[in-house]
């Protein structure tokens, strides 16, 4: 077996890997860390809809990316349609992040997961999380920074996006990307971040609290109660310097029972009624901030 000790604490729903948890996780494409042997993830199809790996020309090299778009042209606003740029998990861009890029495309969306860690390596394919955390820690800030920028470049250039209706999500370290994504990028109209990181930790980056002042765009933000990895009191403090800094826009809610990474219906920590929850609370500020 193998048991997994995080860095800034272990979370409800780390689990003991057996050889058979791990043959299936490889077999379905989901992270090897964290994925449940008696999970029923959920799979979405790609009726309707174009799916494919993209190359994002990101200076120094080209990083792969999972988009998922759908098939028709939109009705109106020549054709284009919304965009939603995913930050993925720790894990990288396994199975889960393209069943969330295909859900989105389901809704309407242009979504792009881009492989942040690519130069690193696969986080989803590893059992240790002090390995996946040198993954993480092998790359810099700024190297996120400069290869969502060249995804952003990336999707301007197609004819099917709607650049002046993007939104941002993500999950878990992506989470804590997806509200520096609205502090740092001003085309961003609307961020929805899922149990992000808030205050500095485990991974190597400015704290999204540190750069509120900065926020561009509206961000909900959806978190666990019973998160032990994210405490309340770091919620309540960015609840704070939110009001402090005039952010009326942004809201944090937080579901009592739920653990970290409650959207993730490959981990022992999915919790159905939060996801569904969150879900349509996170599509409804996508629209009510001009993504959708």
């Amino acid at each position: 077996m193998v048991t997994l000790t995080r860095a800034d604490g272990n979370w409800a729903g780390d689990l003991d890997l057996t050889r058979r948890s791990i043959a299936l996780a490889l077999a379905g494409g989901y992270a090897v860390a964290a994925f449940d042997v008696n999970a029923e993830p959920i799979h979405t199809d790609e009726a309707g809809l174009v799916t494919a790996t993209v190359e994002i020309d990101a200076g120094d090299r080209k990083i792969p990316g999972y988009l998922a778009r759908p098939a028709a042209p939109s009705t109106s606003r020549g054709g284009k349609h919304p965009v939603v740029f995913v930050n993925s998990e720790i894990f990288g861009v396994h199975e889960w992040v393209k069943d969330i890029c295909r859900r989105l495309a389901k809704a309407g969306y242009v979504a792009l997961a881009p492989d942040l860690f690519v130069r690193a390596g696969d986080p989803s394919k590893l059992t240790d999380f002090p390995a996946i955390l040198k993954i993480v820690q092998a790359t810099p800030e700024a190297q996120v920074t400069a290869d969502t920028a060249a995804s952003l470049k990336y999707l301007s250039a197609q004819p099917y996006a709607d650049m002046k209706r993007l939104g941002v999500t993500g999950f878990c370290w992506g989470g804590g990307a997806t509200w520096l994504c609205c502090e740092r990028f001003a085309q961003f109209k609307a961020g929805v971040a899922w149990y992000g990181p808030l205050k500095a930790g485990a991974y190597p980056r400015t704290a999204p609290i540190d750069l509120v002042k900065d926020l561009h765009a509206p961000v909900l933000g959806l978190y666990g109660g019973q998160d032990k990895g994210i405490p309340q009191a770091d919620i309540e403090a960015m609840r704070v310097a939110l009001k402090a800094a005039g952010k009326t826009g942004s809201e944090i809610v937080v579901y009592p029972d739920a653990q970290h990474g409650f959207l993730a219906d490959y981990r022992p920590s999915y919790d159905p009624k939060a996801a569904a929850d969150g879900w349509a609370r996170m599509l409804a500020h996508f629209r009510a901030n001009g993504v959708g």
